[in-house]
């Protein structure tokens, strides 16, 4: 990490330039002429290059519509940086677009794009010796990939998020891309016609913007504001609108105020900073994906989380929001009765938030609720929002579950009912594409399990999202009577009993490689608890009868990736600095 001092001014010319900023290394000094040549060919002034150095780092692409607006976010938070007489330097970085991705070989790309992103963000502060940080964020694994670059440079940072996409429209109600995911499952049982489905296609998702619903993005949204990494009051702006240009241009504003009061994310990040993002998430009904990113957070920031720690604060933290995937409202819905941080005060006067911890903005998260315009909590009158004495449920929307089939843990969201229990076969495939085959073919039955395995960080590799099998599934009508349980991944837009983030996964020899099918598998979330009905001897003998599996990929970016990931259960993290014991 980065050893800087806080800025000391020292005249050089006609303007001053801030001591101990590591951008003295390329601008200063004759010996810099050459340098200072390659800058006034891209405009730079006098003024620019004796200013601090603020990389805005965006992945702005064509790709996904959860960023096909950032360039102009970016250019409002550039804005924000000149006005506070920083010097910007914007710079782009990679994207994969989850949701176009999802149920092809492309998804394994998904979570490997986090480790690029954090990894081309770190090379491109360190080699062009930059002061100070805002990265720009849209589609899923932006996020975390950002916060995790902020942590491992730990230059002064802004996390700005690029706003959700509003909802769409059909038959009159609000959906959204998760609905149409819901919509092939229908379509393949009878439910639905395809004539709807193409209607409800056209109409989802109508401008720029991630995916609207608590799902992945919104989630690590809402958990950079808890954790401290971004203001509050910045998640849930839309992502068209006004409010948000003006939130990057005040990102880049505060930027030039953590780089002169040397504002950290080691000086902000502690246990109680991951204690109240956890407290967010489960709070929210947030995405599973929220175990894994804020796992490689921990471990980045080289503070201790581990991922039974989710229990015991979801134990205590009762669920108060039910909006997509389990309940019908948006992020945007949210936002238009104050936001994460009404959800932040009404935890905080409930003693279930740590309201000394730090923000970027360099007040405590108490100090900031205090700052903010906020309605009066008893004046919020929304369906969707419940309070701390009369919540949907009186425990946290993420469970961690332990047994014979997952020593290490596995990762549930409960959208529906909080005690359910479920008993039955195990159906299992070696791949996302043979289960999804199996649920069009119309070959499910009440009471599977279908597992799903060889799908893990380093088994996929790359641990792939499943909505689209979740999704059928749940269309097909099976939503409470059919489980799934995988050392791959789910969306955040996964609804119903899904289990996934099975550690250790089946490549490196995990019990889930020793199920067969027809075996007896329970699940019990009161309990916590799933397991096959087989003894320890039994699972030991099938998996020593197992060979060892070859590699997927024998070269290029999966080759490498997948060889580097740790387990789920220590947040999948490729960085050697920052691994747990597996």
């Amino acid at each position: 990490m980065s050893q800087q001092q806080p800025p000391d001014r020292q005249q050089n010319g006609d303007f001053e330039k801030p001591e101990g900023l590591r951008s003295r290394e390329v601008t200063e000094g004759p010996e810099r002429a050459p340098h200072r040549s390659m800058f006034r060919a891209m405009g730079y002034d006098d003024e620019d290059l004796a200013s601090p150095m603020v990389g805005v780092a965006n992945p702005a692409a064509d790709i996904t519509p959860c960023n096909v607006h950032l360039d102009d976010v970016a250019a409002s938070a550039i804005d924000g940086v000149d006005d506070a007489d920083g010097m910007p330097i914007e710079f782009g970085t990679i994207t994969i677009s989850d949701a176009i991705s999802m149920g092809t070989e492309g998804m394994k790309a998904s979570l490997i794009s986090r480790e690029l992103i954090a990894d081309s963000v770190e090379l491109v502060a360190f080699g062009e010796r930059l002061d100070g940080l805002v990265t720009v964020a849209g589609c899923d694994k932006n996020l975390p990939g950002m916060m995790m670059a902020a942590i491992r440079t730990d230059l002064p940072s802004v996390f700005l998020y690029g706003g959700s996409i509003m909802p769409g429209e059909h038959d009159g109600r609000e959906i959204t891309v998760q609905n149409v995911f819901e919509g092939v499952g229908a379509v393949a049982s009878g439910e639905m016609t395809e004539e709807e489905l193409d209607e409800m296609e056209r109409h989802a998702c109508p401008g720029a913007g991630s995916c609207g619903g608590m799902f992945t993005a919104n989630t690590m949204a809402s958990i950079s504001e808890a954790i401290g990494l971004a203001p509050l009051g910045s998640a849930s702006a839309p992502a068209e609108s006004d409010e948000r240009y003006e939130l990057a241009e005040r990102a880049g504003e505060l930027a030039l105020d953590c780089i002169e009061n040397d504002r950290r994310p080691s000086e902000i990040l502690s246990r109680e900073s991951f204690e109240n993002a956890i407290a967010v998430q489960v709070a929210l009904g947030g995405s599973t994906n929220g175990v894994l990113h804020l796992l490689a957070l921990a471990a980045e920031a080289e503070i201790e989380l581990d991922i039974t720690d989710f229990n015991e604060i979801s134990k205590r933290t009762p669920k108060i929001a039910n909006l997509q995937p389990g309940g019908q409202r948006v992020m945007n819905d949210l936002h238009e009765i104050g936001g994460v941080p009404v959800v932040i005060r009404r935890l905080l006067d409930a003693g279930l938030i740590h309201g000394d911890a730090m923000t970027v903005t360099g007040r405590t998260i108490a100090e900031e609720i205090e700052t903010l315009e906020l309605p009066a909590d008893e004046e919020i009158e929304a369906d969707f929002f419940y309070t701390v004495d009369d919540p949907i449920h009186e425990e946290g929307a993420i469970k961690i579950l332990t047994g014979n089939v997952a020593p290490d843990g596995a990762v549930l969201k409960v959208t529906a009912e909080d005690n359910f229990h479920h008993e039955g076969p195990a159906r299992v495939f070696e791949s996302e594409e043979d289960a999804m085959a199996y649920v069009q073919e119309g070959k499910i039955e009440s009471g599977d399990v279908i597992v799903i395995r060889n799908e893990g960080p380093r088994g996929g590799p790359g641990m792939r999202e499943m909505l689209g099998v979740t999704a059928a599934v749940v269309g097909a009508g099976h939503e409470d009577d059919v489980a799934m349980l995988t050392d791959g991944r789910f969306s955040g837009a996964t609804r119903g009993p899904m289990i996934g983030h099975v550690a250790p996964e089946a490549y490196v020899g995990g019990p889930i490689a020793a199920l067969k099918d027809g075996d007896h598998v329970t699940i019990d979330i009161a309990d916590r608890s799933i397991d096959a009905d087989l003894s320890e001897r039994e699972i030991s003998d099938r998996l020593a009868g197992i060979d060892d599996p070859e590699p997927r990929y024998e070269g290029g970016v999966l080759a490498k990736y997948g060889q580097a990931f740790g387990s789920a259960a220590n947040g999948a993290v490729t960085n050697p600095g920052a691994k747990r014991d597996e």
